[in-house]
């Protein structure tokens, strides 16, 4: 980033914090642009910031060794999740309107963000990490993150709770599998948030709507040190980011609610736009249990290799930025789908169901189609 283009982006943040300019937008119905720009221009101030520590103080991304799943092939810094963090947890602040659940849960994710950058720098065990996952899961369930498949009582209730501690888990679990090449996570995270979002102001829930702004913004504001097609990233989300991330999603996607009394749409909404997360963790689970590669949960966590659904396209695609987009677009035509079918009547979001059912087939097809082409 040139000086002249950080000095405006600096000039853009001070502006937006001063209370006039502030007042003006939160008072004529864009508080969601204000979240949205100021995470937008503190993350892209702060990654500059983050990388020039990072490298100072040995923050980097070896290439090679164990984890075969690497394929940059020089040391990077790794710690720019503490840019995106900073750039969602400033527009929250500054936002000052919080729905019920969030502080609890950004404190909680900016601690697990923490944990996990520690670990980027010096790995830690997988007790160690694992407990910190479900007191993290544990925290934000209490919080009021809580997901409501079947009538509360007393089975209902714990069988919902025990769902959401694996929604929240799996889902900052699959995001983390999915952080191994330039752009993918980050873009991932935008555009979950950015259907969050939108379905957020559909039904009447504006804080959450915030909430996903400031997430999309800071994921934008990063991108463009993190997914330079034709150059390698300067700087990459590490284990800190993709977690902080994918559990404030997670999250805040149980926070909020999906339908009125439309069980299909409730229930269908998520998966679709979490579809490419939760598609791919389940592929290489099954995967890699039939394939005796893991046989138990720990060797679950630690296991590592090139065996994602970014690794299997790039086999076929050839490239990282044309495989980084497939899988966007990928992403993007899922939640498309979620949008739609919340206008569908049955038999329209019946169909839109088995639609998206097709697309994830014809990825599977090209995941085993690169599967042989990887396998040589």
């Amino acid at each position: 980033m040139s000086k002249v283009l950080r000095l405006l982006i600096l000039m853009f943040v001070v502006a937006l914090v001063i209370p006039g300019i502030r007042q003006i937008f939160l008072s004529q119905g864009y508080r969601w642009l204000y979240v949205f720009a100021l995470s937008f221009g503190l993350t892209a101030l702060a990654t500059p910031i983050v990388r020039s520590l990072s490298i100072r103080f040995g923050a980097l991304d070896e290439p090679g060794g164990e984890e075969d799943r690497k394929i940059h092939d020089r040391p990077t810094p790794v710690l720019g999740g503490i840019a995106v963090w900073l750039g969602v947890a400033g527009a929250l602040v500054a936002n000052s309107v919080w729905p019920a659940g969030l502080g609890t849960v950004l404190a909680t994710a900016t601690l697990l963000m923490a944990f996990s950058a520690a670990d980027d720098v010096r790995p830690i065990g997988s007790w160690t990490k694992f407990s910190v996952f479900l007191i993290s899961a544990g925290l934000a369930v209490w919080a009021g993150a809580q997901a409501v498949i079947v009538t509360p009582g007393p089975i209902g209730t714990p069988i919902n709770v025990a769902l959401s501690f694996i929604w929240i888990v799996g889902i900052f679990n699959a995001l983390n599998f999915l952080d191994g090449m330039d752009g993918l996570a980050g873009g991932l995270a935008a555009l979950i948030a950015l259907f969050m979002g939108l379905v957020a102001f559909e039904t009447n829930q504006p804080a959450i709507g915030w909430a996903s702004a400031a997430i999309a913004g800071a994921c934008l504001g990063f991108l463009p040190f993190n997914f330079r097609p034709g150059r390698r990233a300067s700087i990459f989300l590490g284990d800190g980011g993709s977690n902080f991330l994918g559990f404030m999603l997670a999250s805040i996607a149980l926070l909020g609610f999906w339908a009125d009394a439309n069980p299909l749409v409730a229930i269908s909404n998520p998966l679709l736009i979490f579809a490419v997360l939760i598609y791919d963790m389940t592929y290489i689970t099954a995967a890699r249990i039939a394939s005796g590669k893991v046989r138990g949960f720990f060797e679950w966590i630690d296991y590592v290799g090139q065996d994602h659904l970014h690794h299997r396209i790039l086999a076929i695609l050839g490239t990282r930025t044309k495989t980084v987009l497939f899988i966007l677009l990928l992403s993007a035509c899922l939640g498309l789908a979620a949008l739609a079918l919340r206008a569908a009547d049955p038999r329209g979001a019946l169909l839109l169901l088995i639609q998206a059912v097709l697309i994830l087939a014809l990825v599977t097809l090209l995941e085993r189609r690169g599967k042989r082409l990887s396998d040589g």
